[in-house]
């Protein structure tokens, strides 16, 4: 593994024998983050951020949790730490002579392990991931923690799926404990109960508030969570939306996303202005399902208990100050330039207009490009369409992303329904869905 390091560190992408979720951070920490594989130490944390109540609650499970791990590690010469969403060590556990060795490499309170900060390490790349990651010596980006092993699980957010915390265990020149990877998920699993308890309760509150707001105006009204998702809409909206009507999706699990590119950019908008602001109150105009030009909508945010829950959407109306960047993405990450995807164990770099279409199934994304049929590293097709937003590609069905610029031909269904059929040599015909033709539409021109 040390020998692969050292090649990856001086550019050789070709590094067999790697793990791909090991390879696909190297590559991050090397083209993206730049950081250096000689670090002597993870930098102290400067990202100063407000935890909402609900983090709070995380972190208390999750230190509740920690401690009862690292009396299960004491003798392995064994960390356990909790981290927030920027990698910053917010507490941690273990004996006194490993928390003394840890401190060497800077392993302690207000230092950041994101992998922007430290290199693959496990409280950064879990960040990254979904699910437990375990990180072996020379598999860390730097080479001063090449003495450690590590696994770290995220804790995320039920609705936005963004990461709140981290739970991690690193073993100084010793073994992980074979139970490390299920003590991870069960307190992950625990804690997210928690998180989806007071999803649905939120859930609920927003339809509270939906009827409140039907009862006091005719305008059509939607109700959306925090990630632009829809709870319930009347009769009017849903047909705007392209979802059921009059229907509660309390539960976080079976929420709708209408599809609508520019009324979910609006909502997340909406959702960091509240967030600084509880008395925002803003307007702008989306494209509809049905609709050829674009429609008024004003967008007020719900609280409970303090706590931004989502947004009431209503249709034709312009109350509140215009959003000035409805479509800006939550993350002011720049479109990326090329697509990382696995075939066996090595890492293959796209370029974009290498890339014909994506396609989900199950829970892996392919990719059909140039080379064939792989594996995207992107760990969900949400992921991606994020990741290539405002780079030439389009979300046309929930399983679909294509490269508008390797559509070829548009075919219509005897019903009126779209499919897109790609160039050469990846080829192949993708279905258009309903809700989604009227953006597929005015990317194209046609």
């Amino acid at each position: 593994m040390l020998a692969a390091w050292e090649r990856f560190v001086q550019g050789d992408d070709q590094v067999p024998g790697v793990r791909p979720v090991v390879a696909i951070s190297w590559h991050r920490c090397r083209e993206r983050y730049r950081v250096d594989p000689h670090l002597s130490g993870a930098p102290i944390a400067v990202a100063e951020i407000d935890h909402t109540p609900e983090h709070d609650v995380v972190f208390a499970e999750l230190g509740y949790r920690a401690a009862a791990v690292a009396q299960e590690v004491r003798a392995l010469a064994g960390v356990v730490t909790v981290t927030d969403s920027t990698g910053r060590i917010l507490a941690e556990w273990g004996d006194d002579a490993t928390l003394a060795k840890a401190s060497g490499a800077n392993l302690a309170p207000w230092f950041c392990w994101s992998e922007s900060a430290a290199g693959t390490n496990g409280m950064g790349t879990a960040l990254e991931a979904h699910g437990p990651v375990l990180i072996r010596g020379a598999e860390h980006w730097c080479r001063a923690f090449h003495s450690w092993a590590c696994a770290g699980i995220a804790v995320r957010d039920v609705v936005t799926k963004e990461p709140i915390a981290v739970l991690n265990i690193s073993c100084w020149r010793s073994q992980l404990p074979a139970a490390a990877v299920g003590w991870l998920a069960n307190a992950a699993t625990k804690t997210q109960c928690l998180l989806r308890t007071r999803a649905r309760n939120s859930g609920a509150e927003l339809v509270a508030s939906f009827t409140q707001a039907r009862a006091r105006s005719s305008c059509p009204v939607a109700a959306l969570d925090t990630a632009g998702k829809v709870v319930i809409a009347d009769d009017t909206a849903s047909v705007l939306m392209g979802v059921p009507a009059s229907t509660p999706a309390v539960d976080p699990t079976v929420r709708w996303n209408a599809g609508l590119p520019e009324l979910i950019g609006a909502a997340r908008y909406a959702t960091r202005q509240a967030a600084r602001d509880p008395d925002w109150v803003g307007s702008t105009q989306v494209f509809t399902h049905l609709a050829a030009e674009p429609t008024s909508i004003s967008i007020r945010p719900v609280f409970s208990s303090g706590h931004l829950i989502g947004n009431l959407v209503w249709f034709g109306t312009t109350d509140g100050a215009q959003l000035s960047q409805p479509d800006a993405p939550a993350s002011p990450r720049s479109p990326q330039h090329r697509v990382v995807a696995v075939r066996d164990n090595r890492m293959v770099l796209l370029h974009l207009p290498e890339v014909c279409y994506a396609e989900a199934e199950g829970n892996d994304v392919w990719l059909f490009t140039d080379q064939g049929r792989l594996r995207s590293a992107s760990a969900s097709l949400d992921k991606l369409d994020g990741e290539l937003a405002g780079a030439g590609f389009l979300r046309v069905h929930r399983q679909y992303v294509v490269n508008l610029a390797r559509v070829r031909e548009v075919e219509r269904g005897v019903k009126g329904e779209l499919s897109l059929v790609m160039d050469e040599p990846a080829g192949g015909m993708v279905p258009v869905s309903r809700r989604n033709a009227p953006a597929v539409r005015r990317a194209l021109g046609i």
